[in-house]
């Protein structure tokens, strides 16, 4: 049996193109999380894939919103396509896994809780980017 009261481990996972602007990423969270009715100090770390470590905008996100980000390889996230809402043939093509967003989201929460995490938010797209938000109890 679960402790109810255990605050779960909230992750968002983001995808995003090269050179998209940091106020998009910030929109898209705000936007998904007013949504949902979760507030940002839920969110307990950032994920993406590891081609976006470079990637301004995910970094300067964590900094602003003080959060770790954690990037992992295609290998890492294609073991969670079964999972995926959504599977981009684009995305396949362009970093070896079907979603990179949902993937990375769902990867950091289990590894962060030891436990495993389901999509509590399912791919949003925005401008430039993608967006998913998944917790683990």
């Amino acid at each position: 049996m679960s402790d109810i009261s255990a605050a779960p481990t909230l992750v968002v996972g983001l995808g995003c193109q090269r050179g998209c602007p940091v106020s998009t990423l910030l929109a898209l969270l705000e936007q998904a999380l007013q949504a949902h009715q979760i507030q940002l100090h839920e969110i307990k770390a950032l994920a993406s894939i590891d081609l976006k470590r470079e990637e301004p905008a995910l970094n300067e996100l964590a900094a602003q919103l003080g959060l770790p980000v954690t990037y992992f390889s295609s290998e890492q996230l294609a073991a969670y396509e079964q999972h995926l809402t959504h599977q981009s043939q684009i995305a396949f093509e362009r970093t070896g896994c079907y979603g990179v967003a949902e993937s990375a989201a769902l990867a950091l929460a289990e590894q962060l809780a030891q436990a495993p995490a389901k999509l509590l938010i399912a791919r949003q797209k925005y401008a430039q980017a993608t967006l998913a938000l998944a917790g683990a109890a």
